[in-house]
């Protein structure tokens, strides 16, 4: 057991560390205009029949996985479900990409089989460097597929490479990520309201609901009759996903 100070001194530590997570997150708001662009493309992407395709390296490849796997699955509200790949998920692919064409082609290659004209191409990183995310945006090219970038820092090599990207203002990693989860989360809520309401997504509005020219990422107060008996039938059921 540590004697008091030390006890004092975690406890500040850890308050400083959700202080700076709120100090990054909060510059979110500023990017509203960009990250409801983000939602239309990709709503206009699985509209069009077309399927989303994410990857990413350490931390925001846990990213990827979490954007595909809601998409397939669900977010909050039973509906369809949409087409998408997370191209970090399969280690027996990656192993094989990687042992007999190199590391940095193990999304370029999955792309090259899998991508689509017309097809999105979702990546994460902090830093924007990695060698393979960069060829994963030429291959997603060659394909006339459209990119959506989720950067941090100053976006890195891979600045001005996507049709989209949203670069997340901080230097730490830790808060980088924190703030791609924020975001994936809002472009779920967009998509899951369109394809459960059968409609566009409304005028969009600020984060804080103040301004118009951003996107609202509130959910309407009632659902529709249909889905509504869709989420009763879901609780009592056991072993439904909610994460």
């Amino acid at each position: 057991m540590g004697n008091l100070a030390d006890d004092r001194n975690l406890t500040a530590r850890c308050g400083a560390q959700v202080q700076a997570a709120a100090v990054t997150l909060a510059t979110l708001a500023d990017q509203a205009e960009c990250i409801a662009a983000a939602a239309r493309l990709m709503l206009e992407t699985l509209r069009a029949g077309g399927q989303v395709l994410t990857a990413g390296n350490g931390g925001s490849a846990a990213e990827a996985m979490h954007m595909a796997e809601e998409l397939v699955g669900r977010f909050r509200t039973n509906r369809r479900s949409l087409p998408a790949v997370s191209l970090v998920s399969d280690g027996t692919a990656l192993t094989c990409i990687g042992n007999d064409f190199g590391f940095d082609e193990v999304f370029a290659r999955q792309i090259e089989g899998l991508g689509r004209s017309g097809d999105l191409l979702v990546l994460f990183s902090t830093s924007g460097a990695a060698a393979n995310l960069r060829r994963a945006v030429t291959a997603a090219r060659a394909r006339k597929m459209r990119v959506l970038l989720l950067l941090g820092r100053d976006g890195g090599p891979l600045a001005g490479t996507g049709d989209l990207e949203i670069i997340v203002k901080g230097q730490a990693t830790e808060r980088i990520q924190e703030a791609h989860q924020v975001i994936l989360h809002v472009l779920l809520d967009a998509v899951e309201q369109d394809f459960t309401q059968g409609g566009l997504v409304p005028a969009p509005q600020s984060l804080s609901g103040t301004s118009s020219g951003t996107l609202s990422t509130k959910l309407p107060t009632k659902l529709p009759t249909k889905v509504r008996r869709q989420r009763v039938a879901s609780r009592k059921k056991p072993g439904v996903h909610h994460a």
